[in-house]
């Protein structure tokens, strides 16, 4: 574990602009302080599942104190008594050594342990707004009284560390802050614009936090538990060495990521900050930061008002390319030299700058022009914007139903304006059973759409839950568009579902026009059975189904009355009879043969209706 908090203030920009930096200048490895004991993978193999027997952990801790450490610091917690009684032996390794146990902030009190915690005494020279807790964990009593220290662990980030914390009225350390100051014997820790542990100072943010300047991944920063319990690691690896023990094993991880892009053991943080103490590879935000980059942002900002309306556009783009370089470079120049400044808002303030300055340039010279042509092309955007959502809402069949062989279901839609309001639907409910609803709301154009689309959303809807059949699916649906129809819309619909076993067809007709029945060899059948008027035109009114059995090779044929009501420029209709006459004389019905025979018809009058057509053929099992 380690202890990390968000970074209070600062925009996720920022943040990404110093884990830019950081990858581009990772920290170095100089030093190497701290060892981290894992108990690894191979640990667990040969010493058993995690949690280990307290003797078990105490036979670890006696071998690393063997070492003579300078400090050890312990990232686990050990909050249940162990039913072996091991309790008593760990407490007897750590007692009067250098241990440091860690403990964990909660956001509410746990009563099983001692509140507040024992704390290392930290004298403050002026009060800090630190992180708070009003609880934490520890391990259990006899562990933390013979431990040397107590520092604290939690995980949120792992790109600002604090250093000290609030739980309750104490201050508590963290874990990497103890350890040393258990390790150089300090009495007491001092907080001033700096953390001072004893001779060691470490720059600190007015909260009490520390910037983590990452290095990648190390293995040599790990030794495994079991070859220090089996003897097999040489002491002068561990002597006057900060020790770190966590766990590694699989599945036991908790991994920290890193701004390098790495996955890590939350452990190996603790790890990385007392490397970068004892580097002196420290990184800070100076007190007048704000004003720096408030600076910069006028000064760039200048920059461009000043040159971006007396020059072209290219020598415009070019001042702008060149403010944001010099931002980049003092940004990167700064973080290299361990001061962070952000640039990021400077740049953005800049690119604001620079383009409402270039855009008033701009529409100073068109403005009318620009306007009219901004007008236009928003309409036909909006326009062609709703007709591909509109048709976007239909499902393409033969994707729906690829490798469907017990039917063949085909439709199409042409709105006489840009969107319309007429719409059709098909989907299975089940593994046999095809439901189909093809439906015409009242009016064309833009209202017509809106209100066929919240029309087929809530069939869609209502017959995906399971109503028993179309006559109680058009039953609710009716309801459900009428509850907020302040315009008294209404909509035709024919809704059908097929079993794709028997050739069983339910349907209801809700003020339809009549589909067609179309059998080989003989006259189409107009099927006249109507379930009831428009949905919404009648509150509460209850339809009923209809059943036919389609005989294998039969079409039903479903139009909506953009097909019959179809006008050529004589003013005559197309017609019931005409389109009845073509579907006896197709071969195979389909709704692109009806289309253009209408086409034929109407030859080139403008379009007096939506047209959509719906075939399904059974073709038996």
């Amino acid at each position: 574990m380690c202890l990390v908090v968000g970074f209070n203030g600062v925009r996720p920009l920022r943040e990404i602009l110093f884990d830019g930096y950081q990858r581009l200048l990772p920290r170095e490895r100089e030093s190497a302080p701290a060892v981290i004991v894992e108990i690894d993978e191979r640990s667990l193999d040969n010493r058993g599942q995690w949690p280990w027997p307290r003797a078990e952990v105490a036979e670890l801790m006696r071998a690393i104190l063997a070492a003579q450490p300078a400090a050890v610091g312990v990232d686990l917690l050990f909050v249940e008594p162990d039913r072996s009684g091991g309790d008593a032996l760990l407490a007897e390794a750590m007692y009067n050594r250098k241990v440091v146990l860690g403990i964990a902030g909660l956001e509410s009190r746990d009563r099983r342990f001692p509140f507040p915690p024992r704390a290392a005494p930290v004298r403050l020279a002026r009060e800090l707004p630190l992180r708070r807790y009003d609880g934490h964990l520890q391990s259990r009593p006899e562990l933390s009284r013979a431990a040397a220290g107590l520092g604290l662990l939690s995980v949120d980030s792992t790109r600002r560390v604090p250093l000290l914390a609030r739980v309750g009225p104490v201050v508590v350390p963290a874990l990497s802050v103890e350890m040393l100051r258990v390790a150089t014997g300090t009495n007491a820790l001092r907080v001033d614009d700096a953390l001072h542990i004893g001779e060691v100072e470490v720059p600190i943010e007015p909260d009490g936090t520390f910037h983590v300047h990452f290095g990648p991944h190390d293995p040599q920063r790990f030794v495994s538990a079991e070859a220090v319990m089996s003897g097999r690691t040489d002491p002068r690896l561990l002597r006057d060495k900060l020790v770190l023990v966590g766990i590694t094993g699989l599945g036991l991880l908790d991994f920290q990521a890193t701004p390098l892009g790495e996955r890590i053991p939350g452990v190996e943080v603790h790890a990385q900050i007392l490397e970068q103490i004892f580097d002196g590879r420290t990184l800070r935000r100076p007190v007048a930061a704000g004003w720096i980059e408030a600076l910069l942002l006028a000064f760039a900002g200048l920059a461009l008002i000043a040159v971006v309306p007396r020059s072209r556009l290219a020598l415009s783009l070019g001042v702008f390319a060149a403010a944001l370089l010099a931002l980049a470079a003092l940004g990167f120049g700064a973080f290299g030299a361990g001061v962070l400044i952000d640039v990021a808002s400077p740049a953005l303030g800049a690119t604001l700058v620079f383009g409402a300055v270039l855009a008033g340039t701009l529409a100073e010279a068109d403005r009318q022009r620009r306007l009219l042509r901004e007008a236009q092309a928003r309409v036909a955007g909006e326009l062609q914007a709703a007709r591909r959502i509109q048709s976007g809402l239909l499902p393409d069949p033969r994707r729906s139903f690829a490798g469907e062989s017990r039917f063949v279901l085909e439709a199409l839609l042409e709105p006489a304006r840009t969107v319309g309001g007429d719409f059709y639907d098909c989907f299975m409910l089940d593994e046999r059973r095809v439901f189909f609803v093809v439906a015409d709301v009242s009016g064309k154009g833009l209202a017509a759409s809106l209100f066929m689309a919240l029309s087929k959303s809530l069939l869609k809807s209502i017959a995906l839950r399971g109503e028993a059949g179309p006559a109680a699916m058009l039953e609710r649906a009716a309801v459900e568009i009428g509850r907020d129809n302040t315009e008294a819309m209404f909509v035709t619909a024919f809704a059908g579902v097929l079993d794709a076993h028997t050739g069983r067809l339910s349907y209801c007709n809700a003020g339809h026009e009549p589909p067609f029945l179309c059998q080989p060899g003989r006259a189409p059948l107009r099927v006249a059975e109507s379930g009831g008027p428009p949905l919404t035109v009648i509150d509460g009114y209850a339809y009923t189904s209809a059943e036919l059995v389609l005989p294998a090779g039969a079409s039903l044929c479903v139009v909506t009355d953009g097909v019959t009501e179809a006008m050529n420029e004589k003013g005559e209709l197309y017609g019931a009879q005409r389109l009845a006459a073509l579907l006896e004389r197709l071969p195979v019905v389909s709704p692109q043969a009806v289309r253009d025979d209408v086409r034929r018809f109407v030859a080139g009058a403008e379009p007096s209706d939506d047209l959509t057509l719906l075939c399904i053929r059974f073709n038996g099992r």
